[in-house]
């Protein structure tokens, strides 16, 4: 081994972008992420996340090839809102060699502990609202969009370098084959009685800055208590009304509201991994047309965010979210969804998604370790 870089030009911030794509080169399930949306994660210039935030990522070289990635990762908003000096690691991609993986830990761990740093989670994407964990179980299935795929060896390298698991959170897949619909209708009816004027709407699409608004007011207070929340920003909820515009599907995205006052939302995603797979990475020059043609074939979602702000939770909005998005799915083709991520804490959720006939899928694992 030839030792660590801490990539800082743009030729090497490049190979740490690129490194992923080599790595998994021969492995069937991992799907490519488009390269435009991972210079995304790390530009300090433009992701609204290092206005309060700050990242050093570091590339590992043996023989003159990369073999191994990870980010030092500050989030100041996290330790504002949580009260403490948590430093995060991310990006983590490694062979299969444990001294490679001790190094890469050492280093991304000696960056934050100079910077004032008392223990260290991760992985996140850069952030907590981002790609999180790594993948522990469910291998054999390619990941949803957005929700990252990683190697079987990962958990014994992580583990091995002296970090402990801190939570699991599960990807759950309800079919139109296992859903328990008439289960669902009954306990609609109970719902419905109990709150005559609950009212479940599609989310739209002409006034999606104010509906965003709306789901991030929701977001932050049904989240409020959940382990690893920070509040959603406006700049964030920005950048989500962007990448909303380009992919949202009305039919599996809603908000209830009881008297006119908006107290829950559900926003299903078409799985556009269906498509990117298809592609290496890149739209151009042939990647956008290949996107574009496979995109008609996807046929499941992801339900990738919902909040109930506490006052109705427990209540069974939430089973009714799943149940419209379910149906409305239907009509236009979508034969699954994949719910993700379930924290293991989250015995509510866990509830819901297995009456409504869900299973767990996939099992991703985030780590920690005090410096």
């Amino acid at each position: 081994m030839n030792g660590i870089t801490l990539a800082t030009t743009k030729s090497e911030r490049k190979q740490f972008i690129d490194f992923p794509y080599q790595h998994y080169s021969e492995d069937e399930n991992w799907i490519p992420p488009l390269k435009m949306e991972q210079k995304k994660l790390i530009d300090t210039e433009n992701n609204p996340f290092y206005d309060k935030g700050d990242i050093a990522l570091f590339l590992a070289e043996q023989d003159g090839k990369p073999c191994g990635r990870i980010a030092a990762i500050q989030d100041y908003r996290y330790n504002e809102h949580h009260n403490n000096k948590t430093g995060f690691f991310g990006f983590f991609e490694c062979i299969n060699d444990q001294s490679v993986a001790n190094l890469l830990f050492k280093v991304a761990s000696d960056w934050l502990k100079k910077r004032g740093h008392t223990d260290v989670l991760g992985p996140a994407n850069p952030s907590m609202m981002d790609e999180i964990g790594i993948l522990v179980d469910g291998f054999e299935y390619e990941p949803s969009f957005m929700m990252p795929y990683h190697k079987s060896y990962y958990d014994n390298l992580i583990t091995n370098a002296g970090l402990e698991k801190e939570m699991d959170m599960y990807a759950f897949r309800v079919t139109q084959a296992s859903v328990t619909l008439d289960r669902i209708y009954r306990a609609e009816e109970i719902v419905r009685r109990r709150l005559p004027k609950l009212k479940i709407r599609e989310i739209d699409t002409k006034n999606l800055d104010e509906e965003v608004e709306i789901v991030r007011n929701i977001f932050n207070q049904a989240w409020s208590q959940n382990w690893g929340f920070i509040p959603l920003s406006k700049e964030e909820l920005e950048e989500l009304a962007k990448d909303l515009k380009l992919i949202l599907d009305p039919k599996v995205a809603h908000i209830a509201e009881v008297d006119g006052e908006p107290v829950a939302f559900s926003i299903g995603l078409p799985d556009l991994n269906q498509a990117l797979k298809h592609t290496d990475g890149t739209l151009f020059p042939t990647g956008i047309f290949k996107l574009l043609w496979h995109r008609r074939n996807i046929d499941q979602i992801r339900t990738a965010l919902m909040g109930v702000i506490p006052k109705y939770q427990g209540k069974g909005i939430d089973a009714l979210l799943h149940k419209e998005a379910i149906i409305n799915g239907r009509e236009v083709g979508y034969n699954s969804s994949e719910l993700s991520w379930v924290l293991e804490s989250n015995k509510n959720m866990i509830r819901v998604a297995e009456k409504i006939g869900a299973s767990i899928e996939k099992t991703y694992r985030m780590y920690c370790k005090d410096l």
